[in-house]
């Protein structure tokens, strides 16, 4: 007889990780042995009946968060009349109606607000729940809202594209003059503090965040010298790009990357073991303990610890080689964007850039873990991980356009040779890890089959 032991606490929510159903068999009471099959005959896959739910997998299904149950309420209708009242008081007031006053910017905010809305309520939710599923489907249409920019951008030319930057910001549409870091490169303690600037928050503070997305010591810490070698090999096209050995070397990955990557490591760690037990709200008690608890609800509800495994397999190793190039791609681009369309870096243009690629990369980046470890639950690569990819991608093409004629100096040779040698030890690694094994398996089968057959 079988039985279900569940725990008596209605306190937890149902999704807390501890709250687990336990089995317990009985076997005291031997019954007939079940024999496999139905009536004697073996089932086979194309028995299922398709429109049961056990046949359906369906990626990133995750539990719901029932510890705030008032907010996965379904509020569609509520929300779309709240909506349709708000943009309906706007667009009819005086105020706005006013002759003469421009409203081509009022309607392209309120446009993206109702797209917004609209992927709040409609989109699929991606992995995470935490603060609210609804908040990750307004990440996913924001990085849509960006994509379509971005393809718009792409089919425009640089002349045009400068002009419509000035509608965002009549201040844009300046040239401006390239800095260069590498001018006094004598390593003294003057020349060390002077090189400390609001960057070197923001280089700590970024690799912070990509700790916290690849969860990763040694892919980060492969990316952060990959970047500083690409910021050598890119440094004729981009001044700021030259800096001095030390600012390499010492400041940005031994100080500032360093530092980002541990913090962020240190805190992956203390999700990793953390025991995550969620209450409901309404059975918290107090002020003090209902206000941690809304706080709380800004935390993961889980954690998932990464493990790349870029040399277990040749898939696992190409995969593992595109999130590489797709990662150092995503960083690059906004230095040339920038330079393109004549933007500081300190633009809130460049910052928001900056800010929605690192969320919309949380969600991506885990959503492609799941789809290269775990392919029976992820049947295909996530929303998330595929919209993000196209917005790099499309930001790629349109520097490769704007570009030509931009940047007429020549790669130096000794670049060329470098990148030589490193394009050849990336093809020679898997072809003697994974190629030379896979000969070998293959002759020896081919031998037995000869033996087979003369044995024959």
């Amino acid at each position: 007889m079988e039985r279900i032991v569940q725990d008596s606490d209605d306190n937890l929510s149902p999704t807390s990780p501890g709250d687990e159903r336990e089995v317990e068999l009985d076997y005291t009471s031997a019954g007939p042995e079940p024999q496999p099959g139905i009536g004697g005959a073996p089932v086979r896959w194309y028995d299922a009946n398709r429109a049961e739910p056990y046949t359906r997998i369906v990626p990133f299904a995750e539990k719901q968060d029932t510890s705030v149950e008032f907010f996965f309420k379904p509020l569609t209708l509520t929300a779309l009349t709240i909506a349709m009242s708000v943009m309906a008081y706007i667009a009819m007031s005086n105020d706005v109606l006013e002759e003469g006053r421009d409203k081509k910017r009022l309607g392209v905010y309120a446009s993206i607000s109702a797209f917004l809305l609209f992927s709040m309520i409609q989109f699929r939710d991606g992995p995470f729940i935490r603060p609210h599923p609804a908040f990750w489907r307004i990440v996913l249409g924001v990085n849509l809202v960006y994509e379509l920019a971005l393809v718009f951008l792409l089919f425009q030319d640089l002349g045009s594209a400068r002009i419509m930057m000035t509608y965002l910001d009549s201040n844009l549409g300046v040239p401006l003059p390239e800095k260069s870091y590498a001018e006094d490169c004598t390593l003294t303690a003057a020349n060390l503090w002077n090189a400390i600037d609001i960057f070197c928050l923001a280089h700590a503070l970024g690799w912070f965040g990509k700790a916290m997305i690849l969860r990763d010591y040694w892919f980060c810490w492969i990316l952060s010298i990959a970047f500083e070698f690409a910021e050598y090999s890119l440094q004729h096209q981009l001044p700021n790009f030259a800096e001095c050995w030390w600012d390499h070397w010492v400041l940005d990955v031994l100080l500032c990357n360093w530092l980002g990557i541990y913090v962020g490591m240190q805190t992956c760690a203390y999700f990793e073991v953390k025991h995550f037990t969620w209450r409901s709200i309404s059975s918290t008690k107090g002020v003090r303990r209902k206000t941690k608890r809304v706080l709380k609800q800004f935390t993961p509800h889980d954690w998932t610890e990464f493990h790349w495994e870029g040399t277990s397999s040749f898939i696992s190793y190409c995969a593992v080689f595109l999130l590489l190039a797709t990662f150092l791609a995503a960083e690059l681009n906004p230095f040339y964007l920038k330079s393109l369309l004549w933007m500081e870096p300190s633009h809130p243009i460049i910052i928001s850039r900056l800010v929605g690629v690192f969320m919309c990369a949380l969600p991506a980046v885990r959503e492609l873990h799941q789809y290269l470890n775990n392919p029976e639950k992820a049947v295909r690569m996530g929303q998330h991980a595929w919209l993000l990819l196209a917005t790099v991608i499309t930001e790629l093409l349109i520097i490769f356009k704007w570009s030509r004629g931009m940047f007429p100096e020549p790669f130096p040779a000794q670049i060329k040779f470098a990148w030589s040698v490193g394009g050849a030890l990336l093809i020679t690694y898997p072809a003697l890890k994974f190629g030379l094994p896979s000969v070998r398996r293959y002759l020896r089968r081919r031998e037995k089959g000869k033996r087979s057959a003369k044995v024959e």
